[in-house]
């Protein structure tokens, strides 16, 4: 995932008969910000328009042709009242501009003391008229926490950083691709999807059989460079002492092939079969690959869970971190808001502090024991909890997701592969939702607290459909 500054198109509101220094400031204050904030703003000079606000059309269309030249760059568009402003000409500019990106509405607070004609400025009403009009246009918005609020506000700061974050996942989403490594496991039409709904999205899907994966694995000689470059990286990653050495060198066979597979196809995320032919054919579980993948921003979803890996892909939008596929695996003890999440051991190690490659004794007990080394074994510890899911809804050829938040949990847990104890408020009631409506067994985790941010950028930006755990209260 990349990194690097975002740009964000800034539009400063302006209307004739309020006090026009108003814009000045903050154009300043805006390019404070934007330093502290660490986002670059690209809107209009003092020489482009009056004081570089937006008040008629004239002024709409230098700033959307200003827009429209730095369209590759531009995440989303932060709009400025400074004073009340004119609503015609921040709707003409987002409509002449056709960015198709976020939008958040900002206004300035008055001062009690200054409600005089040179100081007012009434944006906490020009707000809701910019917002109207926007509305009728068909541009979607998003608001500050608070109605209105300055650029130099702590609140403010948190705004933005939503928002950047709502901009990359809304962004980042429309323009995804995602490798399927071989055929879903045939037990598993859980993680049945419809490539065409996806498609339709912005979301693409390269395949490729796992014959082929295998086949160029099998074709690495054991010293070729890459190969051993590949066991040290592995060494370095987790502690493998335990894998046999024959065993290791599959595994990284395999790696650098995977490694070739995504930087070939400019793959953001992949989708694995990883059992049963990867153990019969090959003599390894591929866990300790995906999880070498995930820790590095390009995530990996076992047993070819397509919108699993998608999932995952949203939520490091979101926050900037490595996320998991998990199984909603077990209730803990008898506490109700309790359950344990599992899986053989493919999580990213931001998750498992101590990792170490291990053998898989569920898949063992059946493919043998001997061909599944490189699941990974290591407890989760305690920490903040995003959990989500996007499926796609065949039947009614839509996107559908649930998101919420928790903690995991110091509980003890005494089992084996990657693992946690998660607290949910209100688990049944999610538990009955994700049964009712069909979703998988697969969820997704992220060490944060990001479910409103990925909530913003899937209902608003993207029009799916998204039950939020915390906002309802069903029985």
């Amino acid at each position: 995932m990349k990194t690097t500054t975002p740009s964000i198109g800034v539009i400063i509101g302006n209307r004739d008969f309020f006090p026009d220094h108003l814009v000045g400031e903050a154009r300043a204050d805006i390019e404070r910000f934007a330093r502290q904030a660490a986002f670059d703003p690209v809107m209009l000079t003092p020489d482009d328009t009056k004081l570089g606000g937006v008040e008629t059309f004239d002024d709409a269309q230098k700033c959307a042709a200003l827009f429209r030249a730095h369209r590759e760059r531009i995440a989303g568009v932060l709009v400025v009242l400074p004073n009340f402003g004119t609503e015609k000409g921040v709707a003409d500019t987002l409509k002449l501009a056709a960015l198709n990106v976020p939008v958040l509405v900002q206004a300035y607070p008055d001062t009690l003391g200054k409600l005089d004609v040179i100081h007012r400025r009434d944006a906490w009403c020009g707000k809701i008229s910019v917002c109207n009009n926007l509305r009728q246009a068909g541009i979607p918005f998003t608001l500050t926490a608070s109605h209105v609020t300055h650029p130099g506000a702590p609140s403010f700061a948190q705004d933005i950083g939503r928002f950047i974050a709502v901009c990359r996942v809304a962004g980042g989403l429309r323009k995804v691709r995602i490798g399927a490594v071989g055929a879903r496991p045939g037990a598993f039409n859980t993680v049945r999807y419809s490539e065409k709904i996806l498609e339709r999205h912005g979301i693409s899907v390269t395949t490729v059989d796992l014959s082929e994966i295998l086949g160029a694995a099998a074709k690495l000689e054991d010293r070729h460079r890459r190969v051993t470059a590949k066991i040290d990286e592995i060494n370095a990653y987790a502690d493998a002492s335990a894998v046999p050495p024959a065993r290791l060198l599959q595994m990284a066979r395999l790696g650098v092939v995977l490694d070739d597979f995504v930087a070939e196809n400019h793959l953001d995320a992949t989708a694995i079969q990883c059992w049963n032919s990867l153990q019969q054919n090959h003599g390894c579980n591929v866990c300790t690959s995906m999880s070498m993948m995930s820790e590095k921003l390009l995530p990996s979803a076992c047993e070819v869970d397509v919108t699993g890996a998608l999932t995952m892909h949203a939520m490091q939008l979101a926050s900037g971190s490595p996320s998991a596929l998990v199984d909603w695996n077990n209730n803990y003890a008898d506490d109700p808001d309790k359950c344990v999440l599992f899986h053989c051991g493919n999580w990213a190690k931001s998750f498992t502090p101590g990792v170490r490659v291990s053998s898989a004794p569920i898949l063992g007990s059946s493919l043998g024991v001997e061909n599944t080394w490189g699941a990974l074994d290591g407890r989760a510890p305690a920490g903040p909890l995003t959990y989500g899911r996007i499926t796609t809804d065949d039947t009614g050829g839509t996107m559908r997701a649930y998101v919420g938040e928790g903690e995991l949990t110091h509980d003890d847990l005494p089992t084996f592969g990657n693992r946690a104890v998660a607290r949910v408020p209100r688990l049944q009631a999610l538990m009955r939702h994700v049964c009712r409506e069909g979703f998988e067994h697969h969820v997704v985790m992220n060490a944060s607290l990001t479910a409103a941010i990925l909530e913003e950028a899937f209902t608003r930006y993207l029009g799916w459909e998204v039950y939020h755990h915390a906002k309802t209260d069903e029985s």
